[in-house]
């Protein structure tokens, strides 16, 4: 157990031993730091720990979690502790009462995998479901309420893209987030009128979960740092490009539809404006792959400069329908 690590415990839980360390999956956000402990009395707890002494994400994580406990339908894990203004800012929460969904869908066939994602598309809608007057980011709150620093939409989204870009693995495509920013800009009209709704920001399979006792059958959601109060088109978006299609294609056709069904089951319909606004969203999230180009490259079975070149070809496209 290192200092960082003992420095949380200490101030969250004093007077107890720990057993084991474990990891707790990779990450591609180097800001934070996230691992099992196992406590000698049997308990077992998740810490989340900031790398870099700012609590921001701590302090919003905390209250968008107790908020959407008090007042959403969506399942959400137990906060057992938490500081953010600390050394080191950290979060403990309980395990998760459920199976992962990453696992779930792993082992499923087709038409399983469908009916998990018509799920994934009802509980996006139920986060969808809490709504603001204003766009903006999340500063802190409590199960009372969220403390918003509202702005308009474009700018809110402006600032989550300079946030992937600080946090991106290398440069090589940093000019991709210049082209889409400017594009977006340019789209302010289209954005700033749109409905404000809680986003979750991050909703990959990993940071999903089969809930059980209460909300029995639902799918919950994790991992709540970089939730924000915006468009809720980004966000069904974004889920989509993380759960259902691949690097270079689009997700099967049943698995999709499915996915936005359940969305229209829970919420009557997909937002207004869906398809005039999927396309800027749709090169927003693919900067989450060319700003993260190395960590692809590295794991993938084909040429890194054939890769890139790929990439760079796919976001002109991409921001081309746009512009």
């Amino acid at each position: 157990m290192d200092e960082q690590i003992a420095a949380a415990l200490d101030d969250a839980f004093p007077d107890r031993d720990v057993d084991a360390v474990h990891p707790s999956g990779p990450s591609w956000n180097d800001e934070n730091r996230t691992v099992g402990i196992d406590f000698r009395d049997g308990e077992s707890v998740y810490l989340k720990m900031s790398n870099v002494g700012d609590g921001s994400r701590i302090a919003r994580e905390r209250a968008v979690i107790d908020y959407v406990d008090e007042h959403g339908d969506v399942p959400v894990p137990t906060v057992l502790a938490s500081d953010s203004a600390g050394a080191v800012p950290y979060l403990v929460t309980a395990p998760v009462v459920g199976e992962n969904l990453l696992s779930s869908w792993s082992d499923a066939n087709a038409t399983e995998r469908a009916e998990l994602a018509r799920q994934v598309g009802l509980s996006l809608a139920n986060v969808h479901a809490l709504r603001f007057e204003e766009h903006g980011r999340i500063v802190g709150g409590s199960a009372d309420g969220l403390e918003l620093e509202a702005k308009p939409w474009t700018d809110v989204l402006v600032e989550t893209m300079t946030e992937m870009s600080d946090i991106g693995s290398q440069d090589r495509f940093s000019h991709h987030f210049d082209a889409v920013i400017e594009a977006v800009e340019d789209n302010r009209e289209l954005l700033d009128d749109t409905p404000a709704t809680l986003l979750h920001g991050d909703p990959a399979r990993p940071n999903c979960f089969h809930a059980e006792g209460r909300n029995e059958g639902e799918i919950g959601f994790l991992d709540w740092e970089i939730a924000h109060v915006g468009d809720p088109v980004r966000d069904v978006e974004r889920t989509r490009g993380l759960q259902f299609d691949s690097l270079r294609a689009d997700g099967p056709e049943e698995i999709v539809r499915a996915f936005y069904d359940g969305y229209r089951d829970r919420a009557g319909g997909l937002p207004d404006g869906f398809e005039e606004r999927r396309p800027i969203y749709d090169a927003v999230r693919f900067l989450g792959h060319t700003g993260f180009y190395d960590k692809y490259a590295s794991f993938r079975d084909e040429d890194p400069e054939e890769l890139a070149a790929w990439m760079d070809g796919e976001m002109e496209r991409r921001i081309e329908k746009i512009t």
